[in-house]
C-alpha cells in the first residue's frame, strides 16, 4: 500500500492538476471505479473456485506436486550408470597407477632428445649445379601460397 507521504503527494498533484472545484467529483469517480474493480475481482474469484470444485482439479494439483518432487538427476544417473562404474571411473586418479608402477629412479631421470637422423649427401651431377637426386626423407612437395595476388593470376 501507499505511505502517507505518497498519498499526500498524490493529493497535492491532483489538487493542482484538477483544481479545487472539480476535485470532489474526481474523487467520487475514482472511488466508484475502485468499487467496480473489487466487485469484478470478487466475481472472478468466485467463478474460479466453482470451476475448481466442478473439475476436481485436486488430481492436477497432485500431478504438479509429483513433478516438483521429481529427481531428474538421480533418475538419469540410475538409467545411464546403474552399477556406478562410470562415476567410479570419473572419480579415480588416472595417474595413480602410473606413479605406483614406475620405479622412482625412472621418474627422476632426465628426458634426452632423440638422436639426429643421418642424411646421405646429395650428389651434384647436373651441369647447372642442381642435385641429380633428392632423397625421399628430405624431399617435400611445394606448398601452394595461401593467397595468389591478382597480378600473378592474370597471364595476358
Amino acid at each position: 500500500m501507499f505511505e502517507w507521504t505518497e498519498i499526500a503527494l498524490i493529493g497535492v498533484v491532483a489538487l493542482v492538476a484538477i483544481g479545487p472545484k472539480d476535485l470532489p467529483v474526481a474523487i467520487k469517480a475514482v472511488a466508484a471505479m475502485i468499487k467496480k474493480a473489487r466487485r469484478m475481482a470478487g466475481e472472478f474469484q468466485t467463478h474460479v473456485d466453482e470451476m475448481v470444485k466442478d473439475a476436481d482439479l485436486g488430481e492436477v494439483r497432485d500431478q504438479f506436486s509429483k513433478l516438483r518432487n521429481l529427481d531428474i538427476k538421480g533418475t538419469l544417473e540410475r538409467a545411464v550408470d546403474s552399477d556406478g562404474s562410470i562415476r567410479r571411473t570419473m572419480n579415480e586418479n588416472p595417474l595413480a597407477d602410473l606413479s605406483a608402477s614406475t620405479p622412482a629412479h625412472d621418474v627422476a631421470s632426465p628426458v634426452l632428445p632423440p638422436e639426429p637422423v643421418a642424411v646421405a649427401p646429395i650428389a651434384v651431377d647436373a651441369p647447372d649445379g642442381l642435385p641429380a637426386f633428392i632423397p625421399p626423407a628430405i624431399a617435400r612437395p611445394p606448398v601452394p601460397p595461401a593467397f595468389i595476388p591478382p597480378s600473378a593470376s592474370r597471364t595476358a
